[in-house]
């Protein structure tokens, strides 16, 4: 699992930035993205998939949290 920073670029999407990398892309989907439940799976437009474990509600970005990589790109 790594560290991973949840927050917008600069066109205001929502992006994943992995500081061990200093990778940044695009999130093209989120498994739970409501008021009530965001995380779960998170698709890059590189076609990685990282997991992220729910939460409870939609928190205030930017936001680092654990992150499980699924699928490499």
């Amino acid at each position: 699992m790594a560290n991973v920073m949840i927050q917008y670029n600069e066109q205001g999407q929502f992006c994943l930035y992995l500081p061990k990398k200093d990778l940044e892309e695009a999130i093209t989907h989120f498994e739970f993205d409501e008021d009530e439940r965001w995380g779960g799976e998170v698709h890059l437009a590189d076609g990685a998939i990282y997991y992220i474990d729910p939460m409870p509600s939609r928190p205030k970005l930017p936001i680092t949290v654990r992150a499980k990589r699924l699928q490499a790109a």
